[in-house]
């Protein structure tokens, strides 16, 4: 059985993959993050979801996705996240 979840625009993830969803205010408060989402924008590692203003990052082991949904909608989407089975 395999989880998504809808980043905004025409992007789903798989819940898997996701290491973390940071709320964007964060960044600016904290140097840690910025230095983070530096080095991953250096790197190319990063991923625009739509051109709206990004509001929380959602953080995988190799991408950081930056999506214009709040952290909290995200939270609540993974709570009832669309389920696949394998066998489809």
């Amino acid at each position: 059985m395999m989880l998504f979840i809808h980043l905004g625009g025409d992007m789903v993830l798989n819940a898997d993959r996701i290491v973390a969803i940071v709320d964007h205010h964060s960044y600016s408060s904290s140097v840690e993050n910025q230095e983070f989402l530096k080095y991953k924008k250096k790197q190319k590692s990063t991923v625009k979801v739509t051109e709206d203003t990004p509001k929380s990052f959602v953080i995988t082991e190799d991408d950081v996705y930056l999506s214009p949904i709040s952290s909290h909608t995200l939270k609540r989407r993974a709570e009832t996240s669309t389920i696949v089975s394998e066998e489809e």
